[in-house]
Order: structure tokens, then sequence, then C-alpha cells
């Protein structure tokens, strides 16, 4: 597969966070995951960086960010190519929706870690 990582958009350090299950979850399952974050380190197998520059081969991009939040990665997120967008619980954002169909990246409202847990991811 020419795409191969998944992108996790608000990663997180802290255990009790959707975003620090979903990159255990990835990490255990032997997905190849990144995360940007707001603090650097690493859950499990899944670096957690700061900024988001010269991330290629992206497949996948599942955000935790509410909508406005996402706003300074609209570009990233369209030059990105990814082949999907997973927008979780308490991420839906019409607007980047809109701007996702324009270039045709594929996107869904769903949680990650239920994806996961169905094989469906």
């Amino acid at each position: 597969m020419k795409n191969s990582l998944t992108l996790i958009l608000g990663a997180s350090l802290n255990k009790n966070r959707y975003a620090y299950l979903a990159a255990k979850k990835l990490s255990e399952k032997g997905i190849k995951a990144l995360g940007i974050g707001l603090k650097e380190g690493k859950v499990y197998q899944v670096p957690i960086v700061k900024n988001w520059e010269d991330i290629k081969n992206v497949n996948t991009i599942t955000i935790y960010l509410s909508a406005k939040n996402q706003k300074p990665y609209y570009k990233k997120i369209i030059a990105s190519k990814a082949n999907k967008v997973i927008f979780n619980p308490g991420a839906e954002n019409k607007e980047l929706e809109d701007l996702l169909d324009q270039v045709k990246i594929r996107y869904e409202r769903a949680c990650t870690l239920v994806l996961l847990s169905t094989n469906q991811f």
C-alpha cells in the first residue's frame, strides 16, 4: 500500500483520553501511527510530536479535536491526500467535510476505537 500511516490529530499522553486509547489500540494491532499533540512523547509504539512537518504516506487521519481546533490543520489535512479522515465523536465538522468533498477525500463520522474493535478500520 502506497499510503501506510495513520495520523492521530489531537493525540494525548493522558491515559484517560480516547486519543490515547486509540494510539494504544493502533499499536496493539500493529498499525503504523503517528500522533500530533500538545506534548511530545510516546504511547506504546506511537510517537507523538507537536508539529506536522514533512509527514508523508498518510493513509488515515483520525481526529480528536473540536471543530474550532481543527482550523489550523485544514491545509495540511487536504495536502496530505489521505485516503480517509475519521471524525470521532465530538470532532464532527461540516466545514471541513465540505472541503474534503471538494478534493475527493473520503471521510466518516465514526469512533476509531469501535472501528478497530470490530475490524472495520
